[in-house]
C-alpha cells in the first residue's frame, strides 16, 4: 500500500487513543474518589458500571464503546502493515504481536461498555471475569504453566512499561511542540504507572499458577486491592491512580500528536529529536 493509502488509518488511531484516556480517567477519577471516601479503588468493570448511575454516563460509555473498537482496528492494523516501522526482525515481531494482544484486550473493554449502554449487562456485582477464564485454562493439560507463562509475559509487558518511562522512549513517537515539552514529565509517571499495575496484574497471575487458585488472578481492581493490603497501601493506591490520570493525559497526548511514521512526512520533528538537540545544545 502507498502511503496516501495508509492516511485513513490516521483519524481511526487518533479516535482509539481518545477512547483509551477516556477508560483511563474513569477508572482513575472513580477510585480516588472511592478512597477519599474510605473506600476503595475501582477496577475497570466497576467503574465502567458506576457511569450507569450518572446521567453522562451513557454518553461516556458511548464514546468508550467507539473508542475502544477504533483502538482494536487501530492496533491490529499497525501490526498486519507495520505502520510504526518496527520491522521484521525478532524485535519488532514481538512488538507486533504485542499490539494484537493489546488491541485484543481493548476489545474486551468495548464489549463491555456495549453491554452495560445496550443491555445493562456486566454490572459491578459480577466481578472480575479473569478468575473464571484462568480456572478454564488451568483445567487444561499443563493448564497451569500456560497461566504461569502467560504471567511472566504479562510481567514483561510491564517492566517494559516502566523501562519506556524511565528512557523516554515514547517521546520517539510524539510530536514536537510547546505542550509535549512541557508536559513530558507528567507523561513519563503516566507510562510507569501504567508499567506498575501490569507488573502486579502479571504477579497476580504467576501467583495464581503457583498456587492453582484461580482466584488468586485478576485485573486492575486486584492489582489495587493487592496493593492496598502492603504497608501504607492506600497511599500506595492513591499514587498509583493519580499516575494513571497521567496516563490518560498521555493517551490524549497520543490521540492529538502521535506521529505514525509510514504516513507522517520527512520533515516531521518528534518529541525526543528536538529534546536530544536541546540538550546538545546546552552542553
Amino acid at each position: 500500500m502507498s502511503q496516501h493509502d495508509l492516511s485513513w488509518a490516521v483519524p481511526v488511531m487518533r479516535i482509539g487513543y481518545a477512547g483509551r484516556g477516556i477508560v483511563y480517567l474513569v477508572v482513575a477519577g472513580f477510585s480516588l474518589y472511592a478512597i477519599w471516601r474510605g473506600g476503595q479503588a475501582e477496577s475497570t468493570s466497576s467503574a465502567l458500571s458506576q457511569l450507569e448511575t450518572t446521567w453522562w454516563g451513557n454518553g461516556v460509555l458511548l464514546l468508550i464503546f467507539i473508542g475502544m473498537m477504533a483502538y482494536a482496528v487501530w492496533r491490529l492494523l499497525d501490526a498486519f502493515y507495520d505502520l510504526e516501522a518496527y520491522g521484521a526482525d525478532g524485535t519488532g515481531i514481538i512488538a507486533r504481536i504485542g499490539m494484537v494482544v493489546t488491541g485484543l484486550a481493548h476489545l474486551s473493554i468495548g464489549i463491555l461498555a456495549f453491554s452495560l449502554l445496550f443491555t445493562g449487562g456486566g454490572g459491578s456485582g459480577q466481578g472480575s471475569s479473569i478468575p473464571r477464564a484462568i480456572g478454564w485454562v488451568m483445567r487444561l493439560p499443563g493448564g497451569r504453566w500456560i497461566v504461569g507463562v502467560v504471567g511472566l509475559i504479562v510481567i514483561g509487558a510491564g517492566v517494559y512499561y516502566l523501562h519506556k518511562a524511565w528512557k523516554e522512549k515514547y517521546r520517539r513517537h510524539l510530536r514536537a511542540n510547546r505542550f509535549t515539552t512541557r508536559w513530558n514529565v507528567v507523561l513519563k509517571a503516566g507510562v510507569a504507572a501504567q508499567g506498575v499495575v501490569i507488573a502486579i496484574v502479571g504477579l497476580l497471575f504467576v501467583y495464581a499458577a503457583l498456587q492453582a487458585d484461580p482466584s488468586e488472578a485478576g485485573g486492575v481492581g486486584e492489582a489495587f486491592q493487592w496493593l492496598s493490603q502492603q504497608a501504607y497501601g492506600q497511599i500506595l493506591v492513591a499514587v498509583v491512580c493519580i499516575g494513571l490520570l497521567g496516563f490518560a493525559i498521555f493517551c490524549f497526548v497520543n490521540a492529538a500528536y502521535r506521529i505514525v511514521p509510514k504516513v507522517a512526512g520527512d520533515d516531521v520533528e518528534t518529541l525526543a529529536a528536538r529534546l536530544k538537540d536541546k540538550a546538545e545544545s546546552v552542553a
